[in-house]
């Protein structure tokens, strides 16, 4: 795949998306170290990040399907990339200008999310999309296991203020490098469809058409609402309470990126027949990590928990970008494509607030069983649809 020009640049974009991404709470984590800004000022920026990603998303959503997605793409980077100064300007001066600097940001990330997911199906064919999907996702991976050293080992050198304007320049990467798409039928703004929100609700219509879709979705929103938010909670815990170092907890999200680059590798090539049921396997395999730490395990084993969920988190999410940029009508791939991240990604952060409070309430090892069983049962429910057997309308 990354012989195609257009590709190349696609590629390239949305990994530079990805890292100005994940770089932006592991630069202010930093500036949280050296006393530039307080815990309670990262928690109201991040907090801010997040509702401009939730407001933005389905908006954007109906805007890749009306108009051309590459220019979508485009004035989304443009503005993450030039609120990243802003956040930086405001670093121990005003948390109310990062607050709102951040939720820009947010906006912009969540702008890219459905428009680049129907972008990728206009710039590659439909048989190469699987490995398009995972050569996308592995970039993904590769960042999160490289770049905290790296970042880490800048931030010696370099103001994290500088940092911060660096992530604005790979916004205006994410902006500048994608190609232009094909330029398919665009939903007509006429009538009603002017309004977003019946646009919004026409694409709810075309999601409720595919029932895969509809139970994939439950599926993985029950499993990072519950498991993946457990794991984030009770995982420093377990790694301090029971073995008594840290070191359990660097490695095992080590693990879990390490699981998630061999699923990327892996399914770019495997395509079993019975390809939504082997999706939803590799969902439930999430299970297994509140399992290892609900269980009096070794410290080996939770590890290997954690490579389970990264591998099967991949053999997911690979197939299922692919079906629903295959199956759904590519006049409304942006607005459902912004549903699939309004649930997964939106219900996370109210995942991870009852969390707490529950483990708080109960204690940990009833929470951890719950989500554990809700992680291996929703996937399983999600494939008693018959449609989800492939991810495709059964004909």
């Amino acid at each position: 795949m990354l012989r195609s020009p257009s590709f190349l640049r696609l590629w390239t974009g949305t990994t530079a998306s990805g890292i100005a991404t994940w770089a932006l709470p592991f630069i202010l984590g930093l500036a949280v170290l050296d006393r530039s800004i307080t815990a309670v000022e990262l928690g109201v920026v991040l907090a801010a990040r997040t509702l401009g990603f939730l407001a933005a998303v389905p908006v954007a959503g109906v805007l890749a399907d009306r108009h051309d997605r590459r220019r979508v793409v485009l004035w989304a980077g443009l503005v993450a990339g030039l609120a990243a100064p802003v956040i930086a300007a405001g670093v121990g001066r005003s948390v109310v200008l990062m607050a709102v600097a951040a939720a820009v940001v947010g906006a912009g990330q969540g702008a890219c999310r459905p428009a680049f997911q129907a972008l990728t199906a206009e710039v590659v064919a439909e048989d190469q999309r699987q490995q398009a999907n995972a050569a996308l996702t592995l970039s993904v991976r590769v960042t999160t296991l490289v770049a905290p050293g790296l970042t880490a080992l800048l931030a010696v050198f370099v103001d994290t203020r500088v940092l911060l304007l660096a992530t604005g320049v790979l916004w205006l990467g994410a902006a500048l490098i994608p190609p232009a798409g094909t330029g398919r039928p665009r939903t007509e703004p006429d009538g009603a469809g002017t309004r977003f929100t019946a646009d919004f609700l026409d694409g709810i219509a075309e999601a409720r058409r595919h029932p895969w879709f509809l139970a994939g979705l439950g599926a993985l929103t029950a499993v990072i609402a519950t498991g993946y938010s457990a794991t984030g909670v009770v995982l420093p815990l377990v790694s301090r309470d029971r073995y008594g170092t840290e070191a359990v907890l660097a490695s095992a999200l080590t693990a879990y990126t390490l699981g998630a680059l061999v699923g990327a590798v892996l399914v770019a090539r495997w395509k079993p027949r019975a390809q939504g049921w082997a999706a939803l396997a590799g969902l439930a395999c999430y299970g297994f990590a509140p399992l290892s730490l609900l269980l009096p395990v070794p410290a080996a084993v939770v590890v290997a928990a954690y490579v389970l969920a990264g591998l099967g988190i991949e053999l997911f999410n690979v197939p299922w970008f692919t079906a629903t940029q295959r199956e759904v009508d590519p006049r409304m791939l942006a607005r459902v494509s912004s549903l699939d991240f309004l649930m997964s990604y939106g219900l996370a952060p109210v995942g991870l607030a009852l969390i707490a409070p529950a483990i708080a309430h109960f204690g940990p090892e009833p929470v951890l069983a719950v989500c554990a069983v809700i992680c291996f049962a929703a996937p399983a429910a999600a494939a008693l649809v018959p449609s989800s057997r492939g991810f495709r309308a059964v004909r």
